[in-house]
């Protein structure tokens, strides 16, 4: 399967994740730790970050996978 990461970083630190494994933010400073309880109650938030695994991620894997598989 695939595992979508999106890290939003502020001075070098990463602030908040969202993972699709896990289907939901996670922070890792105050912060974070406050916009991923927020985030993680807004369907539409949620809805975006599922909709690039599905729209970015998976379409994009599909074309690299057939790519290999052609040389291969």
């Amino acid at each position: 399967g695939i595992e979508f990461l999106h890290s939003y970083v502020f001075n070098k630190v990463e602030d908040i994740r969202f993972n699709s494994t896990v289907g939901r933010f996670v922070g890792y400073t105050e912060h974070g730790v406050k916009n991923a309880e927020a985030w993680n109650s807004d369907a539409g938030i949620l809805g975006q970050e599922q909709a690039q695994l599905e729209s970015y991620c998976k379409h994009n894997a599909d074309i690299d996978y057939s790519a290999i598989l052609d040389k291969t």
